[in-house]
């Protein structure tokens, strides 16, 4: 355990990372910081808690402590745009996905310290566990698990379909997997799409190297499927249904490629 994320060690070549349930801030910046941002509303509540079972699976499990507005995990050092022609929320976000302001008129931030602090910690430890399940396993799988509120018009229009899975185009992810996943998913009981909105951030596109056998995917779930959206309250029920479909989603990626 670190200053910056939880980490599960698991026994198989599967990794689930969970960067955005984070909900803590360095006391120095939430002193800055308006009352829109330290409610942190667009966090990623609760995946975490969703993904528990994934440690029963034998996989390593690493999920950040600090919001997304300290960094953004899933954005690149250099904050390069990851969507063209679409509005980006930032490697150290200015705004909630709605517009509002997340700091006080004279606050600073000071990105390398806190890219040095929180964002190379958890990457470094993405790149060994990786490293790791590759040199042991002869291959290594990455989950990136996300969720996000259903309908968010500054983002997308209309209501998000429940799973959105990315790899960056196939890029990410051998196709034999991705559609194994695809599969498992448009037998469940939700909508589903591939590559469609959401194809997969930094964290996949990064390390998704799949002629280096290193295989990445990106689920974005609308946060319907397992909690109350109006209350952000974790729905037991819901989410019993929704892990089923999980489960059945990450055996489909865990087959040999």
């Amino acid at each position: 355990m670190t200053d910056c994320y939880w980490f599960h060690q698991g026994d198989s070549p599967l990794l689930v990372s969970v960067p955005h349930d984070g909900r803590e801030l360095p006391a120095t910046i939430a002193e800055t910081m308006t009352d829109a941002g330290k409610a942190l509303p667009d966090t990623d509540w609760h995946i975490a808690r969703l993904y528990e079972f994934v440690k029963e699976l034998g996989a390593s499990m690493i999920v950040a402590k600090m919001s997304r507005y300290v960094v953004d995990l899933n954005r690149p050092a250099d904050d390069a745009t990851m969507y063209a022609g679409q509005r980006s929320t930032g490697l150290c976000p200015l705004q909630t996905f709605d517009g509002r302001e997340l700091y006080s008129a004279d606050a600073s931030i000071d990105v390398e310290d806190r890219l040095a602090r929180y964002w190379r910690p958890y990457h470094d430890k993405l790149q060994q566990v990786l490293d790791t399940s590759r040199d042991n396993y002869g291959y290594a799988l990455l989950w990136d698990a996300h969720s996000i509120a259903s309908r968010m018009p500054t983002l997308f229009d209309g209501e998000l379909p429940i799973l959105n899975i990315g790899t960056y185009d196939g890029r990410s992810c051998a196709t034999s997997l991705s559609d194994a996943v695809v599969n498992a998913a448009q037998e469940s009981p939700y909508d589903a799409v591939f590559n469609a909105r959401f194809k997969g951030g930094y964290t996949t596109r990064h390390y998704g190297q799949p002629a280096q056998s290193i295989h990445a995917i990106q689920l974005e779930l609308a946060q319907r499927a397992y909690m109350d959206e109006r209350t952000l309250e974790y729905d037991a029920e819901k989410a019993s249904q929704s892990r089923d479909t999980l489960r059945r989603m990450l055996a489909a990626f865990t087959m040999p490629a």
